[in-house]
C-alpha cells in the first residue's frame, strides 16, 4: 500500500471497522467447528447438520438489509454498537441457560446472524473515508475481518473438548466485549454522510440490472466462501474421520488463505480492474470445485483443493467490492447490505446443500458440483456484461478502473 492510501482516510476508523469485523466473523460460523460436538450431543443427522450450521448465514443474510437502511440512516458506528450487543446477549443467554434440542440450535443460528450482519456496517464505515481509486485496498483490509473465521475454526474445537461446547459460547463474549469497547473509542462516523431518504427510496439501486449482477456475482464468491468456512469441520470429520480438533486446523488452514488474499484481490482490483480480476477467480473456483466433487481420496489432497478454492473466492470478494463503490457510490449502505444478503444466500445454499446431499446420496459431492456450475455461470455472464459496463459508467470514474 503506498503512503497515498493512508493518508486518504481515517486509520483509526479503518482499523475499527477490520477488528469488530473479525470478531463478528469469529461467532458467527461458531457452530461450523462446534457442529461434530453439538451432532453427538443432540443425535442431529447429517441434514440437521447441514441447516444448523447454515442458518447463522441465512438469518445474516435477512439482517444485512436491516442494517444496510440502519447505516444509511443512524450511520455505521451506532448500527454497529447494536448489532453487537444483540449477540453479546445472546450468546451469555445460551451459555447460561444451555442450548438442549435442534430447535434451540436454530435459534442460537438466528442470533449469530446478527455477527454476519457485520458485514454492513463495517464495509461503508471504511468505505466512506476513502476516495475511488482506492476502495479496493480499504474494503480489502476491513473485509480481511473474514479471517476472524479462522479463529473459530483453531479454538472453539479445543476449547470445546477441554470445557464442554456450550462453555465456548460464554468463553466467546470475553473478546467480542473488548472488541466493544476499541471499537466504541475508536470509530468515527465519516463525514459527508448521504442524508437520509424515504424508506422506499433506499431499494431504488434494485431498479438498476446491475445491482442484480452484484448480488449475483457476490452470491457466487462471498457464499462460497462462508458455506465451506462453516462446512469444512463437518466434511473432514464425516469424510476422513478427523478428529473435530484436527478437522479444525484443516479449516482453519483454508479459512485462513481466503481471507488473507481478500485484501489482494481489492489491490489487484484497483490495478488491473475488477472485470479483470473475477474473471481469473471464478475460472480458478470452477476447477477446484469440479475437482472436489470427484471425491479426493486423501486428506492432503482435498486440503489442497479446498485451499486453492478458498484463495480464489477470497480474492473474488475483494475484487467483487472494488466494483461495487463505483457504481453505487451514494448508496454504498443499502447495496452493501443488499450485496452481502444475496453472499449470506449463497452461503445458506451451499451449507445447507452439502448437508442435504450427504444426507440422501451419502456424499457432498454433488453440493460441490452444482456450486462449480453456479461459478461458471457467473464467469460466462460477468464476460458478456463487462463491456456493457465499460461503455456506460466506467468512463466517468477517474482514477478507478474496472
Amino acid at each position: 500500500m503506498n503512503k497515498g492510501f493512508w493518508d486518504a482516510g481515517h486509520r483509526p476508523t479503518l482499523f475499527a471497522a477490520f477488528l469488530y469485523f473479525d470478531l463478528a466473523f469469529m461467532v458467527w460460523v461458531l457452530l461450523g467447528p462446534l457442529a461434530p460436538f453439538i451432532s453427538d450431543d443432540l443425535g442431529l443427522n447429517a441434514a440437521q447438520k447441514g441447516f444448523m450450521v447454515a442458518i447463522p448465514t441465512l438469518a445474516g443474510a435477512a439482517l444485512r438489509l436491516m442494517n444496510g437502511l440502519l447505516v444509511d440512516r443512524i450511520g455505521p458506528k451506532m448500527t454497529g454498537a447494536i448489532s453487537q450487543i444483540i449477540v453479546i446477549a445472546g450468546l451469555l443467554t445460551a451459555w447460561a441457560f444451555g442450548v438442549h434440542s435442534f430447535a434451540g440450535t436454530v435459534a442460537l443460528g438466528v442470533i449469530l446472524g446478527f455477527a454476519g450482519a457485520s458485514f454492513a456496517v463495517a464495509l461503508p464505515l471504511a468505505s466512506r473515508w476513502y476516495p475511488p481509486e482506492h476502495q479496493g485496498a480499504a474494503l480489502g483490509i476491513a473485509g480481511m475481518g473474514n479471517s476472524g473465521t479462522v479463529l473459530a475454526a483453531l479454538f472453539a474445537p479445543g476449547l470445546a473438548k477441554a470445557f464442554g461446547w456450550n462453555a465456548v459460547l460464554g468463553l466467546a463474549v470475553i473478546p467480542l466485549a473488548i472488541t466493544f469497547v476499541i471499537y466504541m473509542a475508536l470509530a468515527k462516523d465519516a463525514p459527508g454522510a448521504p442524508a437520509a431518504k424515504p424508506l422506499a427510496a433506499y431499494l431504488s439501486p434494485l431498479k438498476h440490472a446491475d445491482a442484480w449482477w452484484f448480488m449475483f456475482f457476490y452470491g457466487v464468491t462471498f457464499g462460497g466462501f462462508v458455506g465451506l468456512a462453516a462446512s469444512l469441520s463437518i466434511y473432514f470429520t464425516d469424510q476422513f474421520g478427523l478428529t473435530p480438533t484436527a478437522a479444525g486446523y484443516c479449516t482453519a488452514a483454508c479459512v485462513f488463505a481466503g481471507s488473507m488474499v481478500r485484501p489482494m484481490g481489492g489491490a489487484l482490483a484497483d490495478r488491473v480492474g475488477g472485470t479483470r480480476t473475477l474473471s481469473l477467480v471464478y475460472a480458478v473456483a470452477v476447477v477446484a470445485l469440479v475437482a472436489i466433487s470427484t471425491g479426493p481420496a486423501t486428506v492432503s489432497m482435498a486440503l489442497a483443493l479446498f485451499i486453492v478454492a478458498m484463495l480464489a473466492l477470497g480474492a473474488g470478494n475483494g475484487a467483487v467490492f472494488q466494483l461495487v463503490p463505483q457504481r453505487f457510490g451514494k448508496e454504498i449502505g443499502v447495496m452493501t447490505g443488499l450485496v452481502g444478503f444475496s453472499g449470506g444466500l449463497g452461503g445458506f445454499y451451499l451449507a445447507s446443500s452439502l448437508g442435504l446431499a450427504k444426507q440422501l446420496t451419502g456424499s457432498p459431492q454433488l453440493g460441490f458440483l452444482i456450486f462449480a456450475g453456479l461459478a461458471l455461470v457467473a464467469l460466462v455472464s460477468l464476460l458478456l456484461v463487462k463491456q456493457k459496463w465499460l461503455l456506460t459508467w466506467g468512463g466517468a470514474l477517474e482514477g478507478a478502473r474496472i
